[in-house]
């Protein structure tokens, strides 16, 4: 299966443009509906795809985390998909997605790969609120294809959180205040997981925050802000010090979002700081091709919280 990935050099291109490839994947045949539902995944976050290897089991794990197998001398944990999700289907997990997430590798099982689509972000839609509160924030966005299935964006990053235990809790109690009220911090991330950590950091930072779901809201909301502030006689700035974006959201990625922010004199002075689970070199390299400031990885809340502080004071 590995034909379906395509280079590093070739997806590089995507950045800046809008545009994705993801995978679609699917968890088997749900007997509630007898239907086979369609997701995806970004390719950039694919090492390989392969058939299931042997699982070895450990005792005392979560429910969905199956065991770990050995790929080239590296552990890496495997969740069932379809275990973590609770689709009845009858389906094992006979593929194996290999991901890496903020240089952590780990093995989704899923029941058949199809094939890498690549699309505008633009195409993929926010779920509606309803179905957004009954999977718990698990689906970030919905694009239709061309016969007319549906291809659902599952949150990953949620997955990992939920199936890695508890979140430590010391974390942010070690997060030192930054002792000035007048900060405002803007962020945007598709990831409600995502989007509470963000909030829990700047909450101990003491710092204010705005937020948005994807890069088009976030850049209506930032232009509504600028015409306020222009109104007032003076620069977007003073209201706003930091927009805090991640790479990955529907409508609008957050490559784009920052070319937009960084082309437009009315956020002169606006840092961008790009947070993303996608961390490798060649992205942050994509991240400062359009201009962003700094880069920091998902899910590590006490350096998100000393690089808001080194842009903030």
């Amino acid at each position: 299966m590995s034909e379906l990935l395509q280079s590093i050099d070739a997806r590089t291109r995507l950045a800046g443009t809008n545009n994705l490839e993801i995978l679609m994947f699917s968890l088997g045949l749900d007997s509630r509906t007898g239907r086979t539902e369609t997701f995806g995944i970004n390719v950039f976050k694919v090492r390989e795809v392969m058939r299931t290897p042997a699982i070895t089991s450990a005792p005392d794990m979560p429910n969905a985390v199956m065991g770990m197998v050995s790929l080239r001398g590296a552990l890496v944990p495997v969740i069932d998909l379809v275990r973590y999700t609770g689709v009845p289907t009858d389906t094992m997990g006979e593929v194996m997605i290999v991901t890496e997430y903020n240089g952590r590798t780990q093995g989704l099982l899923v029941a058949a790969v199809d094939t890498i689509l690549r699309l505008d972000w633009s195409k993929m839609k926010v779920p509606p609120p309803m179905l957004a509160q009954k999977m718990g924030g698990l689906i970030t966005a919905v694009t239709e294809l061309p016969d007319g299935r549906l291809v659902m964006m599952m949150d990953v990053e949620k997955v990992l959180s939920d199936t890695s235990g508890a979140e430590d809790e010391e974390v942010y109690r070690h997060v030192i205040p930054l002792g000035m009220d007048d900060r405002t911090v803007f962020f945007a991330d598709d990831s409600s997981t995502a989007r509470m950590q963000i909030a829990r950091t700047l909450d101990a930072l003491g710092v204010r925050h705005m937020q948005a779901i994807n890069g088009c809201q976030a850049w209506e909301s930032l232009q509504r802000l600028a015409e306020q502030s222009a109104a007032r006689g003076e620069p977007l700035v003073q209201s706003v010090q930091i927009v805090l974006t991640d790479v990955e959201m529907p409508e609008m990625d957050g490559y784009m979002l920052t070319r937009r922010i960084k082309s437009d004199a009315r956020f002169k002075g606006l840092k961008v700081l790009m947070h993303s689970s996608l961390s490798g070199d060649s992205n942050q390299q994509l991240g400062r091709s359009v201009g962003v400031d700094e880069y920091v990885s998902k899910f590590e809340p006490q350096r998100l919280a000393e690089t808001l502080t080194r842009l903030l004071v």
